[in-house]
């Protein structure tokens, strides 16, 4: 597992690469599907402004509804000034976790009890999975390199059973090995690497 330092400076990119995702969606494009079932894209966006908040909380040791809640993305709901909101949001959960008092002893997230170093890499992996999710919803490049890519995939692999996983991910997609490492880490985490395409062709 990466030191500390190392991860925090992984979540400083992703967090940099999912504002840079998110600056240029018009209010236009809101409602798009997105990857999660059962979300458009502002519930999306909304479920990732509270991420940032629940794990920034939990980087600080700040426990309350923040940490002790699990999420709910089916009710989240954006607010009219989403952009400031999510880059606040976003940019604290960088910050909090490049303190290296954030990666020892046990914290919280999601009601969810864990090592702090291991609660780094969920928050690190929030940020990439639902940075590819905001990605394709929007149809912009998801340029995110694969030093984080491989982080991610060997943090999931291999996978738990799925009874483990429900309520965090669908079914593993079955990708071929020698595909592109972010057709693999999306497979993984249970969502189809040629979304929308397949959606739009089953419909």
């Amino acid at each position: 597992m990466p030191t500390d330092t190392t991860q925090a400076r992984l979540i400083s990119a992703a967090t940099d690469h999912m504002l840079a995702f998110t600056a240029t969606i018009p209010d236009t494009e809101l409602d798009r599907p997105t990857p999660c079932r059962d979300m458009d894209l502002a519930a999306l966006l909304a479920h990732v402004d509270g991420l940032a908040q629940a794990f920034a909380a939990a980087a600080r040791k700040d426990f309350g509804p923040l940490t002790s809640t699990p999420p709910n993305p089916g009710q989240s709901r954006l607010a009219p000034e989403w952009r400031d909101d999510l880059h606040r949001h976003v940019c604290d959960l960088a910050d909090s976790w490049n303190d290296t008092a954030a990666w020892e002893g046990m914290t919280q997230a999601g009601g969810v009890e864990l090592p702090a170093e291991i609660m780094g890499m969920v928050a690190l992996s929030e940020l990439v999975l639902h940075g590819w999710d905001v990605a394709r919803a929007a149809d912009i490049a998801f340029d995110v390199p694969d030093e984080i890519l491989q982080v991610v995939f060997d943090f999931h692999y291999p996978p738990q059973p799925q009874d483990d996983r429900d309520g965090m991910f669908g079914p593993v997609v079955e990708v071929p090995d020698d595909a592109p490492l972010v057709d693999r880490v999306a497979g993984l985490t249970g969502r189809d690497p040629l979304w929308p395409h397949a959606i739009r062709e089953d419909q």
